[in-house]
């Protein structure tokens, strides 16, 4: 009797294992088709279903990198949109992708996404607080050691994103940190990738290290991207673009 009760327990613990992780796997599936859908409303129920996917196995390594995903795009959305507040939303939802992301990179540390998601968090977090903050609270080191380090494990993750993100760290950085030569060098090596052609983010940044470099042929290069740019269906990447053409003399 003992022997068949302990037997019973253990099916049922098992059942409840595997019931857990299905519901887990759930939630991941539909998470991804709302994170797709790119709105701000898709990324705030996607990071609600990637909760409750922890909830259920806190150490689920998909669920903590694509959770972190979430908050950043939540947060890039609401920046781009001008939602009042996006300061204070890229403060709290910046943290919050760090907590997560960091998560990943311990469960993982020989894998990219959490990595990568680590150094788009802190962005996110900077534009909240501003970069002089994060600079003293310790940052900087983390975000370009977590870009450095997917570089090194794969550099076309994400479409080349460490590359990219490599070149804005360095361009956007406050003096004396900033080092413009660094960013143009990842730049270049960006635009070489079949990704930049159809990055309108990826031109506007090269542009505009282009023109804080100055000089005939670095403008007439600038001109040209910024040009293109202004034929996107993306209305804010088209301001974005027509602002730094205005500064063209």
């Amino acid at each position: 009797m003992k022997g068949f009760f302990l037997s019973s327990l253990l099916s049922l613990f098992v059942l409840i294992s595997a019931l857990g992780l299905k519901a887990a796997e759930d939630y991941r599936s539909e998470a991804e088709f709302l994170y797709e859908q790119g709105t701000i409303g898709s990324y705030k129920k996607c990071i609600n279903l990637y909760l409750k996917a922890l909830e259920t196995n806190p150490n689920d390594y998909e669920a903590n990198w694509k959770c972190s995903r979430a908050y950043i795009g939540y947060g890039e959305e609401a920046k781009k949109q001008n939602v009042e507040g996006w300061k204070d939303i890229g403060v709290k939802y910046g943290k919050e992708a760090m907590k997560f992301a960091q998560k990943a990179i311990e469960q993982e540390p020989n894998k990219p996404d959490g990595y990568y998601y680590y150094g788009l968090s802190v962005g996110i977090y900077s534009d909240g607080v501003s970069w002089f903050t994060a600079l003293k609270e310790g940052l900087k080191n983390k975000v370009q050691k977590s870009f450095e380090k997917v570089y090194e494990l794969d550099k076309m993750y994400e479409n080349a994103g460490a590359v990219l993100a490599l070149g804005r760290y360095w361009a956007v950085l406050p003096w004396p940190f900033r080092d413009r030569k660094k960013a143009l060098k990842y730049y270049r090596e960006y635009q070489a990738t079949k990704y930049f052609a159809d990055n309108e983010e990826a031109q506007i940044y090269l542009a505009e290290l282009l023109l804080q470099l100055k000089g005939k042929e670095n403008k007439k290069e600038a001109k040209n991207l910024l040009k293109k740019v202004t034929q996107s269906a993306d209305e804010h990447f088209i301001q974005q673009a027509n602002f730094l053409l205005s500064k063209i003399k």
